[in-house]
């Protein structure tokens, strides 16, 4: 299976015409339509339903089109990698993280990198911690931001100064909306809006369900989120009050939504992790020794 046959697969996948992606990819129709068959009976599954005027995938295809797109983001950015090996530091840093001001953080360090280095590139992906590090351990991120509580057994790491702020977004015409601070109690039998990592029952230690205690089961959760950006929709729509994190959600003076934290106060830290045993490229081990000199002045 050559990696230039999966770039045609995709395209035909992204098309949906064998016209169209042999026009896209400059290659006559009948040569896209045998290396496709040719692909098919290597695989001996069948990939498309094909009609008179589109092309579709089997759920076979599905599955190949999520694992091509993966196989060929990797050769990219191998490729990419190896073409900044050069005296002059250049290439890419790709950078996962949920929404958490620690960005912050790194947005400065970035902004210092760039003076010294300017060929180098960052990508940043957002994302719940599941997102973040699935694309760890497939190699198509080179660090990872995650928010405690997190499992970080398979990563190497370092603690960001900063902490994290829970706690409820909510409309301001709510009546919790005059209270200073919001108490479990306050929370019962109202209808939520949890993220899914907060409401993670498999870790060894939840932070959020030991403040909540003996409320936890108590709760009314309407809606869980991946991010929060999604989930102030929903408080705006009246769907219910976010359980979330200060400063990721607009709450301003123009906003209809405000910020109450908890009471007790619930903070969470930060990390920032890599694979054990990571071999990064020119680009990557730069933003490492960064931030490691940062962290740690």
């Amino acid at each position: 299976m050559e990696l230039r046959v999966l770039r045609y697969f995709l395209t035909v996948a992204r098309e949906g015409s064998i016209t169209k992606a042999a026009n896209f990819l400059h290659v006559t129709q009948p040569t896209l339509s045998r290396q496709l068959k040719d692909l098919e009976l290597d695989l001996g599954k069948k990939l498309f339903i094909r009609s008179s005027h589109s092309i579709s995938l089997t759920n076979e295809g599905i599955l190949l089109k999520k694992r091509a797109e993966e196989i060929v983001y990797m050769a990219d950015k191998l490729k990419t990698e190896f073409h900044s090996m050069k005296e002059t530091v250049s290439g890419d840093v790709y950078i996962g993280g949920g929404e958490t001001d620690a960005m912050r953080q790194i947005a400065r360090i970035l902004k210092k990198l760039q003076v010294s280095y300017p060929n180098v590139r960052y990508h940043i992906h957002s994302g719940n911690e599941e997102d973040v590090t699935d694309r760890l351990n497939k190699g198509m991120l080179d660090f990872g931001i995650l928010i405690e509580p997190a499992n970080l057994s398979k990563y190497n790491y370092l603690n960001i100064p900063a902490k994290d702020l829970w706690g409820v977004v909510m409309r301001k015409d709510s009546p919790l909306a005059e209270q200073a601070t919001i108490h479990a109690a306050d929370l019962i039998h109202l209808p939520l809006i949890c993220s899914k990592q907060a409401m993670n029952q498999t870790y060894s230690k939840n932070e959020f369900a030991d403040w909540f205690g003996e409320n936890l089961d108590k709760l009314n959760v309407v809606t869980t989120y991946n991010l929060a950006y999604n989930a102030s929709i929903m408080v705006e729509e009246g769907i219910g009050y976010a359980i979330t994190l200060d400063k990721i959600v607009n709450t301003s003076e123009d906003s209809n939504l405000c910020f109450k934290p908890l009471e007790p106060r619930l903070e969470s830290g930060l990390k920032i992790v890599w694979k054990k045993h990571q071999v990064f490229s020119a680009a990557s081990d730069l933003f490492l020794k960064a931030i490691q000199a940062e962290l740690s002045s």
